[in-house]
């Protein structure tokens, strides 16, 4: 782009897209990770009663959309855990983070300018990540645009999509919580990357891809940072999707649903039926009179035919 030559960005868009990820941004990938899984109600609990099962929980909150991924492009869902050194890796940060002597690590990471720190780098990994699904995807589907955009959100967002999955393995079922019923910013935010990449790579976006890489990645660290900053859960495209939504889902309040037509005809039906009652109820008591006056005559008849007796 012209502009990034006026501003002589391309170095450092060329740097940044040649920044390698192994060791220090993967490990404050895999410390946020699983600092956000001990955070979650119970998960002390799961760490003392079952080791095992805080350290499978946790391998799925770093590894979740690599796993993810693979499962979607027909791979071996184990085949992201074949890299032994990144598994090590997250495995050590995992001890620290929930078995430190005196929680070191933690405290030490709890630390405001610190988690930001370190919440940054690990939105630097997002963006390798969403490119690296869509990359996966294009070699084996090329210009399959839904495929690349599914495949390049799973692997960057596959930690929250399979969350109840996860849930699961710490005992916990909590199906309100899935991630397509209420989308978080991270999920969204990742979408979002998704769809932008796989129009560059479908030359769609006429973009080089290492100028993307630096748009992406500083929109997504500054939004946030801004974020932690101020507390807030808003991001720069919410007003656009409220706007959407309302334009196009929310149903207009003048609208009768099926349902309710067929409770009114119902109703109609029986306000009929009780309207159709008075006139059987009056034939009912017409006969009900009838027997009752036959009664009392025979039970008269006896006392008169004494009383002409008597006369006699």
């Amino acid at each position: 782009m012209d502009l990034f030559g006026f501003l002589n960005l391309n170095e450092l868009a060329l740097g940044l897209s040649n920044l390698p990820m192994f060791p220090y941004f993967d490990m404050a990938h895999y410390i946020v990770s699983v600092m956000s899984l001990r955070e979650q109600p119970g998960a002390l609990e799961v760490s003392q009663r079952s080791p095992f099962a805080c350290w499978f929980s946790s391998m799925l909150y770093c590894f979740g959309g690599a796993v993810l991924s693979a499962i979607m492009m027909a791979e071996a869902p184990v085949a992201p855990l074949s890299n032994s050194t990144n598994l090590l890796l997250a495995s050590l940060m995992w001890y620290l983070v929930f078995y430190c002597p005196l929680d070191i690590i933690y405290s030490l990471a709890s630390i405001f300018h610190v988690r930001l720190f370190l919440t940054g780098m690990k939105e630097v990994t997002r963006t390798w990540k969403v490119l690296g699904g869509v990359t996966q995807a294009g070699r084996k589907y090329k210009d399959g645009l839904f495929v690349m955009i599914a495949v390049g959100w799973a692997k960057g967002a596959g930690g929250g999509l399979i969350r109840n999955f996860e849930q699961l393995v710490r005992g916990v079922w909590k199906p309100e919580t899935n991630e397509l019923l209420k989308m978080t910013y991270p999920t969204k935010v990742t979408l979002l990357g998704a769809v932008v990449f796989s129009l560059q790579q479908c030359l769609y976006l006429p973009i080089q891809t290492h100028h993307l890489i630096f748009i992406y990645t500083l929109f997504i660290v500054t939004n946030k940072t801004r974020m932690m900053l101020l507390g807030s859960s808003s991001y720069p495209f919410s007003m656009v999707e409220s706007v959407v939504y309302k334009t196009l889902f929310v149903r207009p309040l003048t609208f009768s649903p099926l349902g309710d037509l067929t409770q009114s005809s119902g109703q109609s039906c029986s306000i009929s039926q009780n309207h159709n009652k008075p006139n059987g109820s009056t034939s009912t008591r017409t006969q009900d009179r009838k027997h009752h006056d036959t009664n009392d005559t025979d039970q008269t008849d006896p006392q008169e035919s004494a009383k002409a007796k008597k006369t006699k």
